[in-house]
């Protein structure tokens, strides 16, 4: 590993750790604190506590990262590619996620994914890119 996919894992790794504190932090009651020492930025809704922040990855090419899954969703079999990923740990220059799939109700405004129960791991140092998507709430 050169020195400059050293500096970009590392600056992935950091911003990767973050999403993940903020994610397990939200599991808590926490998002519902309106006080000067919430733990977030911006309005919360009561009602609406969001626990994932959607990640995709792009390769130094700038392809996007995608990865296989297969699943079973209400008793029917689904496999297929998906570029949306849940950040479940973040080690050694790698990030573990979890495979999300976009919500086959497309009624459903609130939770735009659902999780494969699928995890992948993705060399930091194959990412030039990251793109975090809008928070959301993920059924865990």
């Amino acid at each position: 590993m050169n020195n400059n996919e050293a500096n970009s894992s590392c600056c992935f790794a950091k911003t990767l750790k973050l999403i993940d504190i903020l994610q397990r932090s939200s599991e808590q009651d926490e998002c519902f604190d309106n006080t000067c020492n919430r733990p977030f930025l911006g309005v919360n809704a009561p009602s609406l506590c969001f626990n994932t922040r959607p990640v995709t990855f792009y390769g130094c090419n700038n392809n996007l990262i995608t990865v296989n899954y297969s699943t079973i969703i209400n008793g029917q079999s689904l496999t297929g590619t998906s570029s949306t990923f849940r950040v479940e740990k973040v080690d050694d220059g790698c990030v573990v996620v979890s495979i999300l799939i976009p919500n086959p109700d497309p009624t459903n405004t609130i939770s735009p994914y659902i999780t494969t129960n699928d995890t992948a791991t993705i060399n930091l140092g194959c990412v030039c890119a990251l793109k975090c998507l809008p928070d959301t709430i993920v059924d865990l």
